[in-house]
């Protein structure tokens, strides 16, 4: 039988892959820049020349993940040039079936198939059986979503939760806050839990102290912090632990209490800070709800592909139109 085409498409990279009929595991993995093509239709055209997957062998069905909105049958990506109708690329691709997700809708449906070996635990905690998983995770911007074990298959619960109002906790936050204001009409957590955000804080750090900042890119914060510097270590520190508090917020809005699970490009280079961090301190000062969110467990998933994990569930999933 014929493989399905499965893919994870952000604003820079377009991840396709094959998967054989009743699998889940992707294989032949290719990363594809999206500058070089014109749309999605040439890139998987592309992708499936480059693999081998043409004639009788080519994919009659299709379920692609983007960073973007995708619930009109038109959809224009965020972040890079990409523009289309959904029917145009069924029809030029000849499928018979194609599905079109959000990249977080992936990422929630993938987590229930990540294996054990590649979850890192950062809370212990009672995961129940039939219950609300919460996935969230900052990259690009902050993805907030839900997987709920049905009766028949995982139903996901698609959210816009990094777009809810930041709420300071204490006066350096409110300080942050200011400054952030100073460039953003509205904080939203998203503008402080993405790789963005985290520059961010760094330079509202540097403000704080009156001193100029040293880096101009995210992944050079992280650098300076492991070389020493005190305010990209303090503004690092403080990312995470707001990352706590976001995620026991969603948490008791969700009532997350299968587990939470952190994704994204971020947190798997952050491994070695989550324990020097207020993370998980953060995670359970909730009050009065403290010790219901100290009885949910909390990893951060490191599985390199649990987009295409998700996409491989859609396909087929009852629960995924």
């Amino acid at each position: 039988m014929r493989p399905a085409l499965i893919g994870d498409i952000g604003g820079t990279n377009a991840r396709l892959a094959l998967v054989s009929p009743g699998e889940i595991i992707p294989r032949d993995i290719l990363n594809l820049p999206c500058a070089d093509y014109a749309g999605i239709t040439e890139a998987v055209q592309d992708y499936l020349n480059q693999v081998g997957a043409t004639g009788d062998n080519a994919p009659q069905e299709a379920c692609l993940a983007f960073a973007c909105p995708v619930h009109a049958e038109r959809v224009k990506m965020t972040n890079n040039h990409w523009d289309f109708m959904k029917g145009d690329v069924q029809q030029a691709l000849n499928l018979s079936l194609f599905k079109v997700i959000n990249d977080f809708t992936a990422q929630a449906l993938g987590v229930p198939h990540v294996a054990a070996e590649d979850l890192v635990e950062i809370q212990p905690g009672n995961a129940q059986e039939h219950a609300t998983r919460l996935i969230i995770g900052p990259g690009t911007g902050l993805g907030v979503a839900g997987v709920f074990p049905g009766q028949h298959a995982w139903i996901p619960l698609p959210t816009e939760g990094g777009h809810v109002t930041f709420a300071p906790t204490d006066d350096t936050e409110r300080a942050i806050v200011d400054i952030f204001k100073q460039r953003h009409a509205r904080v939203s957590v998203e503008r402080l839990l993405c790789g963005q955000g985290l520059l961010e804080l760094y330079q509202a750090y540097c403000t704080l102290e009156g001193v100029t900042p040293t880096v101009t890119h995210p992944a050079d914060v992280t650098a300076a912090a492991n070389a020493g510097d005190s305010l990209a270590t303090a503004a690092l520190l403080r990312f995470l632990k707001i990352l706590g508090d976001v995620c026991g917020d969603a948490t008791l809005t969700m009532g997350s209490r299968g587990g939470v699970y952190l994704c994204g490009g971020i947190l798997p280079r952050l491994l070695d800070w989550l324990p020097r961090s207020e993370l998980r301190t953060a995670f359970t000062n909730k009050g009065r709800m403290g010790a219901y969110n100290a009885d949910i467990p909390v990893w951060v998933v490191t599985a390199p592909w649990t987009g295409l994990l998700g996409a491989a569930e859609a396909l087929h999933n009852e629960e995924v139109f």
